[in-house]
């Protein structure tokens, strides 16, 4: 297409596509909201912090 960014038929512009959560009709239960990974990122980083300081308290 000339002159534009985007194709008009593959473009894929803001706010096309399915919806996000309940809304989208392959929501089930939830494990994969935005707040759970988030949720699940924290707890592994929490999980290696403590992991570093148990492995500097043996070396030390």
């Amino acid at each position: 297409m000339g002159g534009k960014k985007r194709c008009r038929m593959h473009g894929g512009a803001a706010g096309s596509g399915a919806p996000s959560g309940e809304r989208n009709g392959a929501y089930r239960h939830g494990l994969k909201t935005q707040e759970a990974m988030a949720f699940e990122r924290e707890a592994r980083a929490f999980l290696r912090r403590c992991c570093e300081v148990m492995r500097a308290e043996l070396q030390g």
